[in-house]
């Protein structure tokens, strides 16, 4: 629940966050953006991902929505970038922080009060903890929005984990490559990019004796 979620972010409980950013973005950013410049790229449920500052200094403009306003201060805060507040007039008491530079646009809400109306078409997504956190009977809601979202030849870099659903009910979700055909199969090309074994202490607390990162590239055709 976002309740559950502001939580954790008022409890510093964010073992999900990535200090250094996240080695797949880096590894895969070609193949997200297919020798495009200037994307509008979009961070579902972002948190205070590193990354965006990342993309936003290589010349793309960034869009990400949180529901946690800690958040969305703490990644203007840990960069030393100035922005300014302003209200969602569609959005009854939504925020938009924006950079001063403008190629930073988060907005502080719940990702179903979004709409391409109000945020346009984007020509990337980068989907880390997102589709794996929402409420699994939300996944079709979800995915429907993202696809709204996708501009013509849109490339969608998504990350799920891979785990023993037995052993652990999740946050984050275990989300099968069946389900993400299911979601997303009607309008996009998906292929299975790489798989990453991520087992830590924290998962083994957790009963699990594997946890794996898979990364998908999910390509818009309409």
């Amino acid at each position: 629940s976002e309740e559950e979620w502001l939580r954790k972010w008022e409890m510093g409980n964010i073992g999900f966050h990535k200090e250094q950013g996240h080695p797949l973005l880096q590894k895969y950013l070609d193949v997200l953006l297919n020798g495009r410049s200037g994307l509008r790229i979009f961070f579902p449920l972002c948190g205070k991902a590193v990354e965006m500052k990342w993309l936003a200094d290589m010349g793309h403009s960034v869009v990400g929505v949180e529901v946690s306003e800690q958040a969305l201060k703490e990644f203007f805060a840990e960069h030393s970038l100035p922005y300014c507040e302003e209200p969602v007039p569609e959005i009854p008491g939504a925020k938009k922080l924006q950079s001063t530079s403008g190629n930073i646009s988060l907005y502080c809400c719940s990702v179903y009060d979004l709409s391409s109306s109000i945020v346009g078409k984007f020509d990337g997504f980068w989907d880390r903890g997102a589709l794996v956190a929402v409420n699994p009977c939300d996944r079709q809601r979800y995915a429907s929005l993202m696809i709204t979202l996708m501009a013509k030849n849109s490339s969608y870099l998504l990350v799920t984990v891979s785990y023993d659903p037995n052993k652990h009910k999740g946050p984050p979700f275990y989300v099968p490559e069946s389900e993400i055909k299911g979601l997303f199969g009607n309008h996009c090309e998906i292929k299975c990019l790489q798989k990453v074994d991520d087992f830590s202490d924290r998962h083994r607390q957790w009963g699990l004796d594997y946890f794996l990162e898979v990364l998908y590239i999910l390509k818009f055709v309409a």
